[in-house]
């Protein structure tokens, strides 16, 4: 698939404004005032700039309001519901915070439980696709969730919880990447079964559809080569899980924790682009991508 940068910022930076609002609603760090201020900033910052950042792979960005009509069969249509909730939701837990210095739980808890939701809601946008074996398992939503609620331990200063969540993050998605490898292959998807002519003998293409380009090429046939994929894994487990694993581990310094958190979400960023360029669409089979 085409790595689109609007979708890789939006999947990668609303990923960790909403883990950060989870922490932020179960009352972790336990802030007021000017301090809770700052937090919440961060995670609207964070949550709402990647929502927006989505709008600009629409073909008509002016129609996305749109998308909230389908909830009950689109899972863009419930992610966008629980991204309005989980923000409304914490507003109002917020300026209990910032204003009132009060803390009214009950916003908390759902506003966390919301941000989870989108979260799994954005996750299963993906995953739902059986045209993209790569996505079509249970672990894409576990990925999206443990390197959300990572990031936001990381962005919430929860030393001990990160070190934690983001060694997990980073066992399950060498897991993704490795059972993904498999999925095209276990999916039992072929230019016969994509043309329903394997009853009839051996399917092969006889010649290219196409003398040039078209529509479906640029935007779901991306081919990587598998040396600077793997490169680009190693890369992206250093920076996502290692680096800021042993920077964690050395005494609290403020330096240090910026330099963790940048090097998490750099890390993200690569995971996440490689997540759409080695999604193999089966439309590819018909151009001979396989």
């Amino acid at each position: 698939m085409h790595p689109a940068p609007s979708v890789i910022f939006f999947s990668v930076f609303s990923g960790l404004g909403f883990g950060l609002l989870v922490w932020l609603g179960l009352g972790i760090p336990a802030v007021t005032g000017g301090s809770a201020f700052a937090f919440f900033a961060i995670a609207y910052i964070l949550a709402v700039g990647g929502l927006i950042s989505s709008t600009f792979h629409l073909g008509h960005p002016e129609r996305a309001l749109k998308a909230f009509s389908q909830w009950r069969s689109s899972w863009l249509s419930r992610e966008g519901v629980c991204a309005v909730a989980a923000l409304v939701l914490m507003a109002l837990y917020g300026a209990g915070l910032v204003f009132f210095e009060t803390r009214w739980s009950i916003f908390g808890v759902l506003g966390a439980l919301f941000s989870l939701a989108t979260v799994f809601t954005t996750s299963m946008i993906y995953a739902q696709l059986k045209t993209v074996p790569r996505w079509n398992m249970p672990l894409t939503p576990v990925n999206f969730l443990s390197l959300s609620l990572a990031g936001g331990a990381l962005l919430a200063g929860q030393v001990s919880a990160a070190l934690v969540l983001i060694l997990i993050a980073g066992i399950v998605q060498g897991v993704t990447w490795m059972l993904g490898d498999k999925r095209f292959d276990e999916s039992g998807t072929n230019i016969a079964t994509g043309t329903q002519l394997g009853n009839v003998g051996s399917v092969r293409a006889f010649e290219p559809p196409h003398t040039g380009t078209n529509y479906l090429l640029r935007e779901f046939v991306y081919v990587i080569g598998r040396k600077h994929a793997s490169k680009l894994r190693v890369i992206s487990l250093l920076l996502m899980s290692i680096l800021p694993f042993l920077l964690l581990l050395l005494p609290f310094n403020h330096f240090l924790a910026v330099i963790a958190v940048l090097a998490h979400v750099a890390g993200v960023l690569v995971a996440r682009w490689l997540f759409f360029a080695e999604a193999e669409h089966v439309v590819g089979l018909y151009y001979g991508k396989r």
